[in-house]
């Protein structure tokens, strides 16, 4: 079996107790800019899932790794991944169409979160509990946190090494088992993870790999009622799919955005909000679920934003994303990149104007943006997730927070302003997780809570914070 990229048809199987194991229905991995099959996966049965749930179960109880150890595991996984940095970055550039320079970044991030990671490891604790009621003197109270047990990780395609590492990382250091399914389109950086973690010392059964379709493979994790949470990073719909199947198991999910940005006639520094938000809508070829997407800006400085956007959407590079100096690569796949160009057109025939881009070639979707549009048009109420930009005029900033808080998504929103009293205001007024000041939506420390509301998901990513949904609070009383 191959487990490298150095040559065509790499395969793997699933990860299961330490060992890959092979499987005869297999899945084709496209590289997405010159369409060459670069990889196969297997296409795990529901045996085989079962098989790897009761391996991470029967670890779970019968083996424990204290917290030096997991710190240790996880410090020496980030050292294999800095060594083999370029190695990583050319998968992703290959499996995802993410840019080379994008690419190098996503793998620092995901080298940092393990570490931060590993770093918690050691800091897990509970709180002393005050009984102050009548008649219990002689009673001390304190929690402790306790891992969950075995945790299902279905991951996403568009960061599939950092958000992998946000799953799998905080999973290990809080002392739980995984079971990651890995996007069918990008698993191969996943299966790499794995190794790395395998090299790493970490023992045969903490983190097991089951390659396959969303709707088998991941379906069939959902029904195996042994796994007590389930953390995911992909669709809305599949998010509302995954709370009904679960029942009263834990779930973490982070469903995405439209990502509105609000440019106030007082911003500080507007060359650097319109620099921030065209690159930053364009990220990844947009396929953020922060991206910048719906940019409303302030009447009296409108004309002078859109004109100095389309300048800088202008000298972006598009094309090839193994070349160094390319900024925006393919989309995922054709299918994604025609939906998209769909979405321009109809809002073309509703009275929406494309200032700048809105060609395809393939599964390259040129950087657009998009002017005179209406709420209803699905490039402003809904998920683009393509490198698409409204630019939308407003006269009050009460307009503008009323059309940035008129969506069924609430992940991040971005503000740019030199009163600190209207800053201050926009984090009480504007319905997001996260409410940026003076950057973009599309920010995001590894470290910080990170998660949304309504339809953008439950709990929160980030470290410390995905530890702490990842074990359950246990209280303690003594009766001295």
């Amino acid at each position: 079996m191959s487990t490298s990229l150095s040559r065509k048809n790499a395969f793997y199987g699933h990860f299961i107790n330490g060992q890959w194991i092979s499987d005869q229905h297999t899945i084709a991995v496209m590289n997405k800019y010159n369409k060459e099959e670069i990889g196969r996966i297997g296409r795990a049965s529901r045996e085989i899932v079962s098989e790897a749930v009761t391996n991470a179960l029967e670890t779970f109880n019968t083996r424990k790794l204290d917290s030096n150890q997991r710190y240790e595991i996880l410090m020496r996984a980030a050292d294999i991944a800095k060594e083999r940095k370029e190695e990583l970055a050319m998968i992703l550039v290959q499996e995802v169409g993410k840019v080379l320079k994008d690419a190098r970044g996503e793998i620092d991030r995901g080298i940092q979160t393990m570490i931060a990671s590993a770093e918690e490891a050691k800091r897990i604790a509970g709180t002393g509990v005050p009984l102050g009621q009548s008649g219990n003197d002689n009673k001390m109270a304190f929690t402790i946190r306790v891992p969950v047990g075995v945790i299902g990780a279905i991951t996403p395609f568009n960061f599939p090494f950092n958000l992998t590492i946000h799953k799998v990382a905080p999973a290990l250091a809080a002392g739980n088992t995984i079971v990651l399914k890995p996007a069918e389109m990008t698993p191969l950086i996943a299966c790499k993870i794995a190794e790395i973690f395998s090299e790493a010392g970490l023992p045969a059964g903490f983190l097991n790999v089951v390659n396959g379709v969303g709707q088998e493979t991941g379906q069939y994790l959902l029904e195996d009622e042994r796994i007590a949470m389930f953390t995911f990073t992909g669709s809305p719909g599949v998010g509302r799919h995954i709370k009904s199947s679960t029942g009263i198991r834990k779930v973490t999910l982070e469903l995405g955005n439209n990502s509105p940005n609000i440019i106030h006639k007082d911003v500080p520094d507007l060359d650097r909000a319109v620099e921030l938000c065209v690159t930053r809508g364009y990220v990844n070829a947009g396929q953020a679920c922060i991206s910048v997407q719906r940019i409303y800006v302030h009447r009296d400085i409108c004309d002078v934003f859109v004109e100095k956007a389309v300048m800088v959407a202008q000298r972006l590079k598009v094309g090839n994303p193994a070349d160094p100096s390319t900024d925006i690569g393919p989309m995922i796949s054709e299918k994604e990149a025609r939906r998209a160009e769909e979405w321009i057109q109809e809002a073309g025939r509703l009275g929406a104007k494309v200032l700048y881009g809105g060609k395809r070639r393939e599964s390259i979707l040129e950087p657009t943006i998009l002017i005179d549009v209406k709420p209803e048009m699905k490039v402003v109420c809904q998920e683009v997730f393509a490198p698409v930009i409204s630019i939308i005029p407003f006269d009050s900033i009460e307009e503008a927070f009323c059309q940035a808080n008129d969506t069924k998504f609430g992940l991040q929103v971005g503000l740019f302003t030199s009163d600190i009293t209207l800053a201050m205001r926009a984090t009480l007024e504007l319905h997001f997780g996260g409410v940026i000041i003076n950057d973009v939506s599309t920010y995001r420390a590894d470290i910080m809570p990170y998660g949304g509301v309504k339809d953008s998901g439950i709990g929160k990513e980030g470290p410390h914070y995905a530890v702490q949904e990842m074990t359950d609070e246990k209280l303690v009383v003594i009766n001295l």
